[in-house]
């Protein structure tokens, strides 16, 4: 696949998303935020189905630069978890930036079945500027745990 050639990635709803975690037991829940925000914020909470989110930076906090061996580092993690380029990947971040990033990333090496979990773990702001209320994986409802 050419460099320029840019990939489409599908935005899926967190509902949707657990519902295929729960119902494909080879399905992957990758959390591409910054530990800080793992510690801080909190992590998808999925032992209830079986399973953890794998933990990988896209950027490095704090000067927030995108890892150049992500896709390397990933890719080993995935195999080590058994996936291959046909497993489904759902890539998740705080409001959906980075994930997508990520998603495209692995897309290019070949993972055909790359999703970015729409609005995040936190989605976006409120009209009071606060996060995990108006969209997202917190706002859903959905499990998950103070790091």
């Amino acid at each position: 696949m050419g460099s320029s050639q840019v990939v489409h990635i599908d935005d899926v709803p967190v509902n949707q998303v657990w519902e295929r975690l729960k119902s494909d037991p080879e399905a992957i829940l990758i959390d591409v935020r910054t530990r800080a925000e793992w510690t801080y914020v909190g992590l998808p909470e999925l032992s209830a189905i079986g399973k953890r989110p794998l933990l990988i930076e896209w950027q490095t906090f704090p000067d927030n630069r995108v890892d150049p061996q992500f896709a390397a580092r990933l890719g080993k993690m995935l195999a080590e978890a058994g996936a291959t380029k046909d497993t489904e990947l759902f890539f998740i971040c705080r409001s959906g930036g980075r994930s997508k990033a990520a998603a495209r990333a692995m897309a290019a090496e070949g993972y055909k079945r790359c999703r970015n979990v729409a609005d995040g773990f936190e989605g976006p702001l409120d009209p009071n500027r606060h996060r995990g209320r108006a969209g997202g994986w917190k706002a859903a409802g959905l499990p998950w745990a103070q790091g």
